[in-house]
């Protein structure tokens, strides 16, 4: 047997933007999701690791967390889709009428804040693979792409 016998779960996704309030606005909007804590006193660690994070504020909605922080400095830069990076983040539904919901609401969350998006990309069509799976992909905000996944016969 290789590794170890640990069962890591998924807690967090940490965005970094250069709009905390707007990126947690949009999220309260288009996921319904919660700001559960914020913080703008931080350990040496995080001033180390991230410097110049003036603010950080955890949404919740379901098992998903959200870590929205800002970095003074920020250079406004979105990914190299051509560098290492992680590409999205896959999360999953119940039903496949969830993909149909999210998407429509993502189009009246875009309508309802008026906020900076880096990019301009509608939500994708909901795709099905040959495997029945069907997905559904969005950018936030800061250009940041989240697919949504329903999995037929297999739920979350």
């Amino acid at each position: 047997m290789h590794g170890l016998d640990i069962a890591p779960r998924f807690h967090h996704l940490a965005i970094q933007t250069d709009d905390v309030d707007s990126t947690i606005r949009w999220y309260q909007e288009f996921l319904g999701a919660t700001v559960e804590w914020s913080l703008a006193s931080f350990s040496p660690l995080t001033l180390e690791r991230l410097p110049g994070i003036e603010k950080l504020a955890e949404l919740k909605k379901g098992d998903v967390r959200f870590h929205v922080f800002d970095r003074a400095g920020h250079s406004k830069d979105t990914p190299d889709p051509l560098g290492y990076q992680y590409q999205h983040v896959g999360i999953t539904v119940d039903r496949a009428e969830d993909l149909v919901a999210l998407r429509e609401q993502w189009l009246k969350a875009r309508q309802a804040i008026d906020i900076h998006w880096t990019r301009d990309d509608p939500p994708s069509d909901i795709v099905t693979d040959p495997d029945g799976m069907q997905s559904l992909y969005v950018l936030d905000p800061n250009g940041l792409e989240l697919e949504f996944v329903y999995f037929p016969g297999a739920g979350s």
